[in-house]
């Protein structure tokens, strides 16, 4: 099993981004026409718990039942790699264990709370959306007067936020591996792999510092040293979200991985949400130039414990 860990893991993660994606299929089922009165009716029709259901979709269109073919298809080829995955680990010896009472919870204070998360982090990359805005992009996908490049970022973030609030993902490591798939997808679309470490000098606006060029090793070394801390949970949390920050890991995205990468620590641990809210983005970002160029790390730390941690 232990010479198998790094195998499972990384099945554990494909296997909670299928999940993720299935998740986010507007419709779950196969699609079938119905007629009354001389006009079509488009329904989705699946099996629940050994019963056939069918449910009501829309008036039939060419355009909306092609959509629902190839999300059915997009569904059943999910599945099948589900299976697949779930196939693979049990013949590596991995069973899947269950989450305490108090994780489960924070699950769903997390995903009650998700929308507006996302929005805070957007804000914080200066992602032009009003908050109604950003509900719309994640509800449906689109929305008109957003640019392309907003909306991608937007829908990255739901991906990635979606990914960590797997039960599988929360019982993998918060380790380097996790961070790069995080940032993988909060790169999507932007880059070829989003989640490959740097390997070219970046600067950052607005701050002198200019972050050396991370070795893989180095990060890898550090992020188990933060998290292996006999600390609150908390205290790991915001720890790894500054590390990560300050090292700019990746070529872009950091902020949005960090926090993420942040929050899968905490929220496994049952203690809360790493998110810094929109009315303190202004004072947030000074704190965060003053800490990359080396002022007290006491002071940011301080504002992210009491302004940005959500607890319940």
């Amino acid at each position: 099993m232990a010479a198998n860990f790094l195998e499972i893991q990384d099945l554990l993660q494909q296997r909670a981004d299928y999940q993720a994606r299935l998740n986010l299929m507007p419709y779950d089922g196969t699609p079938e026409i119905k007629e009354q009165g001389g006009n079509k009716y488009l329904y989705i029709r699946k099996r629940i718990a050994g019963k056939l259901t069918s449910a009501y979709v829309d008036i039939y269109s060419d355009e909306l039942y092609q959509l629902l073919l190839r999300n059915a298809r997009e569904a059943r080829e999910l599945n099948k790699n589900i299976r697949r995955i779930n196939k693979k680990l049990s013949l590596l010896g991995y069973e899947d264990k269950e989450l305490s009472k108090r994780v489960i919870e924070n699950m769903e204070f997390a995903r009650a709370n998700m929308k507006a998360n996302i929005y805070d982090q957007a804000v914080l990359e200066g992602v032009a959306t009003s908050y109604p805005q950003t509900e719309e992009i994640i509800e449906n996908g689109i929305v008109n007067g957003v640019s392309a490049t907003d909306v991608q970022k937007i829908l990255n973030l739901k991906h990635a936020w979606e990914f960590i609030l797997d039960q599988d993902v929360l019982q993998s490591e918060t380790n380097y591996y996790m961070l790069c798939h995080i940032a993988k997808i909060v790169n999507e679309g932007f880059f070829y792999d989003g989640g490959r470490i740097r390997g070219v000098p970046v600067t950052i606006g607005s701050s002198s510092y200019i972050p050396p060029l991370p070795v893989e090793s180095v990060v890898k070394e550090r992020i188990t040293e933060i998290v292996g801390q006999e600390k609150k949970a908390i205290d790991v949390a915001i720890e790894l979200c500054l590390y990560c920050m300050k090292t700019q890991v990746f070529l872009d995205g950091n902020k949005r991985a960090s926090v993420i990468f942040a929050n899968h620590y905490l929220i496994a641990h049952g203690m809360g949400v790493l998110v810094i809210p929109e009315k303190e983005v202004p004072k947030f970002k000074k704190l965060l130039v003053a800490f990359y160029e080396g002022e007290n790390t006491a002071v940011i730390y301080g504002f992210m414990k009491e302004r940005c941690w959500k607890n319940f």
